[in-house]
């Protein structure tokens, strides 16, 4: 993109985002007015322009403990953001609607204005608290496949995650939970698709700290990676540098054939936030037309955007990606972006089964509504 480009399109975003929020803010102004008839006008739009700001101000080059405070209060505000909008489009339009059918009077009565009001925030608050607990919560999801015409010597377990998110709000605080989880399912492999870092390896709190968690994970055949959209940028060697330490044996294009029983694919993101530095998705075509025919093999490729690259001579494929879109509605953006943005699916007899998971962390607002965090058990047949 040049930089003409570039400028319109970053100019083009914030003047949706300050119209969104000049919407919500005197939706608001309005509501609290019924409320408190003599609140400072000044006051309440200096503290509502802080909380707008602070999705912004948490992207800029500011002291690591300024940007780490405005960077957790502007997750928490991206979820509010979004159920206000949402519950005062609805309200507002419900208003209209009330009048055009002359079921609500004109002009609209004060108390519908503020009951209406009391509901949005009512609802709002209650659904971003659950969000934040819910996105705590770490639910198992179990799934069994039968390979295909090759030969599997034993039922092999596979542990799935992804979207682990390290560097954003909670990630490393769950981290225990998740490896204490992983633990008790006795994996035979552990699965990383993708997106363990969140842009920044700087953004981590306690970087030893995750390092000696990951150390800690027990698998018979040992845990191994590949790169999802949000593990490349500047800090990119530093997050090379700590998988190596966490014992997580990273596929980038390429394979390791495991106990002489699978073989394990990991494929380079196709979108890389920043980049690999100077890795490159490779065409892995002849690549997988070599392997041995006689073994079952498995690709772990983070988005699930390139299903049609995978044909019969692969079993199985493990995607993350999506969060399932996290809070709802995006599930329904979700479900129409991918052909499969969770769960498990086979296009047909011939083709590879897949399985998506919603991921173990969260990106940017630390909220789960409609979705879960989850470790995906697979076991392979």
């Amino acid at each position: 993109m040049n930089i003409s480009g570039f400028i319109l399109g970053v100019i083009l975003i914030l003047s949706v985002y300050g119209g969104v929020n000049y919407y919500i803010g005197r939706g608001l102004f309005q509501w609290l007015s019924l409320l408190f008839p003599y609140i400072n006008a000044r006051v309440y739009a200096g503290i509502y322009l802080f909380f707008a700001l602070s999705l912004i101000l948490g992207f800029l080059p500011l002291s690591a403990s300024l940007k780490k405070i405005m960077s957790w209060i502007g997750a928490h505000w991206m979820g509010v953001f979004i159920y206000l909008f949402l519950f005062f489009m609805v309200a507002d339009l419900v208003i209209v609607l009330g009048s055009i059918l002359k079921v609500i009077p004109r002009p609209i009565p004060q108390n519908i204005r503020f009951y209406a009001g009391l509901l949005v925030i009512l609802l709002t608050a209650g659904l971003v608290s659950y969000g934040l607990y819910n996105a705590n919560q770490i639910k198992y999801v179990s799934y069994a496949v039968q390979t295909k015409d090759t030969t599997l010597a034993a039922d092999m377990n596979i542990v799935l995650i992804s979207d682990l998110h390290l560097g954003a709000v909670n990630s490393e605080r769950n981290l225990e939970h998740i490896v204490q989880g992983i633990n008790q399912l006795e994996p035979d492999l552990v699965c990383l698709a993708g997106d363990i870092f969140n842009d920044d390896y700087h953004a981590l709190r306690n970087p030893s700290a995750a390092i000696e968690l990951f150390k800690s994970i027990k698998a018979t055949y040992g845990v191994y990676a590949c790169l999802g959209n949000h593990d490349g940028g500047k800090t990119f060697n530093e997050m090379m540098g700590f998988l190596e330490q966490s014992n997580i044996k990273l596929l980038n294009d390429e394979y390791a054939i495991i106990d002489e029983r699978l073989v394990l694919i990991g494929r380079l993101d196709s979108s890389p936030i920043g980049g690999f530095g100077e890795l490159k998705r490779k065409d892995m075509t002849e690549t997988i037309a070599s392997l041995p025919t006689n073994i079952p093999v498995v690709v772990m490729d983070h988005t699930p955007s390139n299903l049609d690259q995978y044909g019969p001579e692969i079993d199985l494929v493990l995607a993350g990606h999506t969060h399932r879109g996290q809070i709802f509605p995006g599930s329904l953006f979700t479900n129409a972006l991918f052909v499969v943005d969770y769960g498990h699916y086979q296009k047909d007899a011939d083709s590879p089964h897949v399985i998506v998971t919603s991921g173990a962390g969260t990106w940017g607002m630390p909220m789960r509504i409609g979705t879960h965090s989850e470790i995906v058990s697979i076991l392979l047949r």
